[in-house]
């Protein structure tokens, strides 16, 4: 999951944030806090990153991750990331919006909606890897 956190900050951040132009992390201060606050959250996205793949690296060797409980679990990341911005950072906090100057109703339900669709897809495959993982347990077991 935590390899899907760190995809949609970085996706988030230098999509929204520095190609788009459209807000900061922090927008409630001067353009120079805007930018230091982008740079944090970079970092913050790039160490969910190299934390998530020090996780996997271990699950792979000890023979308990499949690709598709991977996908899901990246997928989750990036939904919960995404459905926490969206609410929270967006709404609760205001600590910016996606937009500025503009009718947020079709940005908000977009990101949102899209939030959760991750998370669907993403519960699924991990519910679908681990049922898998617990049959192929299952005829082990029978077999031996």
């Amino acid at each position: 999951m935590l390899i899907g956190v760190g995809i949609a900050a970085f996706v988030d951040e230098t999509v929204f944030h520095q190609l788009l132009h459209w807000h900061h992390f922090y927008d409630k201060s001067t353009p120079g806090v805007g930018l230091v606050s982008d740079g944090l959250f970079h970092a913050f996205g790039w160490f969910a990153v190299v934390i998530g793949l020090v996780l996997v690296a271990d699950l792979r060797r000890r023979g308990a991750l499949t690709g598709r409980g991977l996908t899901g679990g990246i997928l989750l990341g990036a939904g919960f990331f995404q459905l926490y911005d969206g609410t929270i950072q967006h709404k609760l906090l205001k600590l910016h919006q996606i937009r500025y100057h503009v009718d947020l109703v079709p940005y908000d339900w977009t990101w949102n909606v899209l939030a959760v669709i991750f998370l669907i897809v993403g519960a699924v495959l991990v519910r679908r890897s681990i049922e898998t993982r617990r049959a192929d347990s299952m005829a082990g077991r029978e077999r031996g």
